[in-house]
């Protein structure tokens, strides 16, 4: 029997050796590991003990108790009622502030090396980093705008496209400088990353900033009242109707001296016609231009165009100059002939083709006879001359018809530097008829 026993307890023995261990060692090395973690997370950056402000201080968490063997529990988790505390994280909130601009991804980094140079972003691109809710563009390139200081950060704020407001944190070496030139005008350029709606960050490599006292020189607008030599396209557009109104300086002008009462102005562009343009002329210098009346002259002064038809010159050099084209020869034409004081009922007249018509008007001061520029063209007017003496003025308008038919001659007599107000009309009706064949 006692051999039996002894039997019995050596199978009892190997039976033990044989079943698995308890999971009571293996629980205790895994709390231990989960501890070591935990203490890992509390303790506090290296960036914020060196930072002058430190964030807030965490408090340890509580160390995890093995568990016992023996006691209910499943192994490798803590007792009940002791959680393993989350890691404490010192990050400012987001929106608590209204700040809509990024955040760094750590509370208060230090300044860093600069990362290696990327692609040069395209025009394409910058248009991209410039638009709000854009997101994921890297390249480098270079953004001006206002520097901004945000919790102790420095920021670029920059005024991108739809006059919105972008903010880019400023990184770098650089970057416990740049807090110093806050409401500057400030200049970067580096590696540019858009990671936000509303804006990104900038690894700045160059950087200038501006005092915001020094703005630009702003260039004074020149004087009215000083004048000034008209350039020879300015003069040209002077003598154009309805163009340079209201301009004023020194010029010369060429024209055919004209007279109405006692006043002397120079037609210089379109004469006979509504869209005639001529300048008083004042001054010393007119006494003795009598003579010149009808005549090319030459005026230098100081002009200025009142209207659209006109204005004033006062002169100070007149000089008669030879015409450009000497007149039409009147000898081998057949010149009709009719003079009228433009009052009274509709003439008629007849002129033979290719030949010549002369209607004479009397002016009276301040007033110009003239006709539409599209009439003086179908009527092929050729001359327009003044003819005064010691009675009052006359204005012969001379034709040469080209083409056979019925013309009517509308003449307008309106005030010298304004044709559109008329203070009476005149028509003539032309028969234009084929000269006789000579047998």
């Amino acid at each position: 029997m006692a051999s039996k026993k002894a039997k019995a307890a050596k199978k009892a023995k190997k039976a033990d050796k044989k079943a698995p261990k308890p999971a009571v060692k293996k629980a205790v090395k895994k709390a231990a590991k989960k501890a070591a973690k935990v203490a890992k997370v509390a303790k506090p950056a290296k960036s914020e003990k060196k930072i002058g402000e430190p964030a807030k201080k965490a408090l340890p968490p509580k160390p995890v108790q093995p568990v016992k063997a023996g006691k209910p529990g499943k192994p490798g988790k803590a007792p009940a009622g002791e959680a393993i505390p989350p890691p404490v994280v010192s990050a400012p909130s987001r929106r608590a502030d209204g700040w809509l601009g990024p955040l760094p991804e750590k509370p208060m980094p230090r300044a860093s090396k600069l990362p290696q140079e990327g692609e040069i972003l395209t025009k394409r691109e910058m248009e991209q980093v410039l638009t709000v809710g854009v997101r994921g563009v890297v390249g480098e390139g270079s953004l001006k705008g206002k520097l901004v200081v945000y919790q102790g950060f420095p920021y670029l704020e920059v005024i991108g496209r739809d006059k919105r407001e972008l903010w880019f944190v400023l990184q770098g070496p650089d970057e416990e400088v740049l807090p110093a030139y806050a409401d500057h005008k400030v200049s970067v350029s580096g590696l540019i990353r858009r990671f936000h709606n509303y804006g990104g960050s900038v690894d700045v490599r160059k950087y200038s900033a501006r005092k915001p006292d020094a703005e630009e020189p702003v260039e004074a607008p020149p004087d009215v009242n000083k004048l000034r030599l008209l350039s020879p396209g300015e003069v040209e557009t002077l003598g154009s109707p309805g163009m340079s109104v209201g301009v004023k300086g020194f010029a010369t002008l060429r024209g055919r001296l004209e007279l109405s009462g006692d006043e002397f102005y120079l037609v210089v562009s379109n004469p006979g016609t509504r869209q005639q343009v001529a300048f008083t002329l004042e001054g010393k210098a007119v006494k003795g231009l009598k003579k010149y009346v009808g005549d090319i002259m030459v005026g230098t002064g100081v002009v200025e165009k009142k209207t659209g038809w006109g204005g004033t010159i006062q002169v100070e050099i007149a000089e008669p100059r030879a015409p450009d084209y000497p007149p039409v020869s009147r000898e081998m034409l057949e010149v009709a002939e009719l003079e009228a004081s433009g009052t009274g009922a509709t003439k008629e007249i007849d002129v033979k083709l290719n030949h010549g018509l002369s209607v004479k008007l009397t002016e009276k001061q301040g007033y110009v006879w003239s006709i539409e520029p599209q009439t003086a063209k179908r009527a092929s007017l050729r001359e327009v001359n003044v003819q005064g003496g010691a009675g009052p003025l006359v204005r012969e308008f001379f034709f040469t018809p080209r083409n056979s038919g019925v013309l009517e001659v509308e003449f307008f007599l309106g005030k010298l530097h304004n044709p559109m107000q008329v203070a009476r009309t005149f028509k003539v009706l032309v028969n234009v008829k084929q000269p006789e064949a000579v047998p």
